[in-house]
């Protein structure tokens, strides 16, 4: 069984900054992918940004240059540092991972969202 745990969601002003954590546990053999999505209400869930194990990255046209994602591939843990929020940042923030587990099964797997409110 594998788990994806949030952290870091929150209230913020206009302009500020918040980091997401995201660490998974369980029987991993490895993580072949780590990313953020969000979803704001009335809203599909979008991509924020992905990381591979290679740490090549990708984030959506509407945070490059305020977001920036990482990862601590020895604590199975990506982050999301974001600054310059907008209310329309606003949304549930869902972790999603791509793991391999002991089984040697491989499928993603969802956090249960974080929420971030931007408020103006």
């Amino acid at each position: 069984q594998v788990q994806l745990v949030e952290s870091g969601g929150g209230l913020v002003q206009a302009g500020g900054s918040l980091t997401l954590s995201c660490a998974a546990s369980g029987k991993i053999v490895s993580i072949n992918a780590m990313g953020w999505y969000r979803q704001a209400p009335g809203k599909q869930r979008e991509l924020v940004a992905t990381i591979t194990s290679g740490s090549n990255t990708n984030s959506a046209d509407s945070v490059k240059g305020r977001f920036t994602i990482s990862r601590d591939s020895a604590k199975n843990t990506v982050y999301l540092q974001m600054n310059s929020l907008k209310p329309e940042d606003t949304a549930v923030y869902y972790c999603n991972a791509d793991i391999t587990t002991g089984l040697l099964t491989r499928r993603n797997y969802w956090g249960q969202g974080t929420q971030v409110t931007v408020s103006s």
